[in-house]
């Protein structure tokens, strides 16, 4: 499968700095999404520098930097500030805050004024409904609902997917991402499903060179590679009077 011909945008999703420059000089990558996670993670101290080291090196392409505060005042003056860093930044706006209060009217208000939002942490029709109806038509902004942990409750993200790709294109410079993907297989869901972005981190990026590979072929290597290990492992099954022997 030729994965640029896909329709669906690939954002990396990572604060390793070292491979967000790497990822910028690759055209398959379209851009890039932090959190405040990942940059823990990475070992990140320094919040505004490591932003700005990373707008040196991926060019033009949008990356989502998200704010950390807990109240929606603080919220907004932080994603005032992000926003303030370049014009390829989004600014990440949780759905809520930790005590469950909506930053649907924060999203409304920075969307009306020009901020690039991307609002993160989405799961359910509400969110993605809210939020569609809180963005500004003339701004751009991506609404990020996390399809992978969806999965892990149990529930089929792809026709939940379907909808809500159905209710973000009402304003026409918003965008579906596909956040928290689990395999290779999402990447062709989200193209499915019409979905404008996927993130995916470092390991599964790693296994895009596995798509659309022979079955017959791909079963060969993965038998060369147990008998690979178990040759590099020194291990010995005794057999017959060998194993009598051993038992001894």
């Amino acid at each position: 499968m030729d994965i640029s011909k896909l329709r669906v945008k690939i954002f990396a999703d990572g604060a390793e700095l070292d491979q967000i420059e790497k990822m910028a000089a690759d055209p398959m990558i379209s851009g890039f999404t932090t959190n405040p996670t990942l940059m823990r993670k990475a070992g990140v101290t320094d919040y505004t520098a490591f932003a700005r080291d990373a707008l040196a090196v991926v060019g033009d392409k949008p990356i989502s930097f998200e704010v950390f505060a807990d109240d929606l005042p603080t919220m907004g003056a932080q994603a005032r500030e992000i926003a303030s860093w370049g014009d390829n930044v989004f600014v990440k706006i949780p759905i809520t805050n930790t005590q469950g209060q909506t930053a649907v009217p924060l999203v409304r208000e920075l969307s009306g004024e020009g901020v690039q939002v991307n609002v993160t942490a989405m799961f359910t029709l509400q969110h993605v409904e809210d939020v569609a109806d809180a963005l500004d038509a003339d701004t751009a902004a991506v609404v990020s609902v996390f399809a992978g942990r969806i999965a892990d409750a149990g529930t089929d993200p792809v026709p939940l997917m379907r909808d809500y790709k159905q209710i973000v294109s009402a304003k026409p410079k918003a965008e579906l991402l596909w956040a928290s993907p689990r395999e290779v297989l999402n990447l062709i869901q989200a193209e499915e499903t019409g979905c404008d972005i996927i993130t995916m981190a470092g390991d599964q990026l790693a296994k895009l060179a596995s798509l659309g590979k022979d079955l017959d072929q791909f079963s060969l290597e993965t038998v060369a590679m147990f008998y690979k290990d178990a040759q590099a492992s020194g291990f010995d099954i005794p057999i017959g009077a060998d194993a009598d022997a051993s038992a001894a």
